[in-house]
């Protein structure tokens, strides 16, 4: 009679428990924002508080899109860099456009393809990003203020990144910050830049506890998320705020990072 009463509890609580991981995973966490601070003592003049966004799988506009522009207003970064994938479909560009509208920063907003730009093109995408004043790198680099330049490179999957094209021309006493979209391009710049920014990875997007993760996209050579270092250069993996191809994310909050670089001396 106990095992009879037990087993039907037993199977109502793995069951209900499945629901809230499945509730979680699906409504809560892929909307839960979560803002990481990091600080660089480095060769920069003067402090600049750089905003690292990635991944924003733009869809349409909503709440974790007004969420992002919140924070942003209240933290008023000085640059703020995008690192790719910034929508998923062409019926996501008007919705990328309203968001993209409210970026602004003293040392400009810069961004760079990820593999959905490539895969689903914004049509005239250097105009695109022009008429929202903001500077589309592609293989390339420019100065945003007199002691750092940004280097923009393509994506990997269905682009050709040229790092010898990219760091032409940047000169040698500048903090040289990169975006790229897929981590592994940071084997390539190693020891040629000061700080990698890329996105890609999800952070995992669905990881178990005390595990590597289930699956990584092509082009993350091991690079999940946080810090590395390699070569005296710094890369930071984001965990990106939006979703691509599954629509949940579990211990892989969405993440909008500011990095603040204060001079070393």
């Amino acid at each position: 009679m106990l095992n009879f009463l037990t087993r039907p509890r037993l199977l109502a609580v793995f069951t209900l428990g499945l629901l809230g991981l499945y509730y979680y995973a699906c409504w809560v966490e892929p909307f839960w924002l979560e803002t990481t601070r990091h600080t660089i003592l480095t060769n920069v003049k003067r402090p600049i508080k750089i905003a690292h966004l990635s991944d924003l799988h733009i869809r349409h506009f909503g709440e974790l899109e007004q969420n992002v522009i919140d924070v942003l207003e209240v933290e008023k970064p000085d640059l703020i860099a995008i690192s790719g994938d910034s929508t998923i479909s062409r019926y996501g560009i008007p919705a990328l456009r309203e968001i993209l509208s409210h970026f602004h920063a003293p040392n400009g907003v810069w961004v760079v393809k990820g593999n959905w730009e490539n895969a689903v093109r914004i049509p005239h995408e250097r105009k695109f990003f022009e008429e929202l004043g903001i500077h589309f790198l592609l293989n390339e680099a420019r100065a945003a203020r007199d002691d750092l330049w940004v280097i923009g490179l393509d994506e990997s999957m269905h682009g050709f990144p040229k790092v010898d094209e990219s760091l032409k021309g940047v000169p040698s006493d500048v903090f040289r910050l990169a975006l790229f979209h897929e981590p592994g391009i940071f084997n390539r710049l190693a020891g040629h830049i000061n700080l990698g920014l890329a996105g890609h990875t999800h952070g995992g997007q669905i990881r178990l506890p005390f595990l590597p993760p289930l699956f990584l996209p092509q082009g993350c050579f091991g690079y999940v998320a946080g810090w590395y270092e390699d070569h005296q250069s710094r890369l930071y993996v984001s965990r990106g705020i939006g979703n691509s191809m599954l629509e949940a994310r579990f211990l892989a909050r969405p993440e909008l990072a500011f990095i603040t670089l204060h001079p070393n001396h």
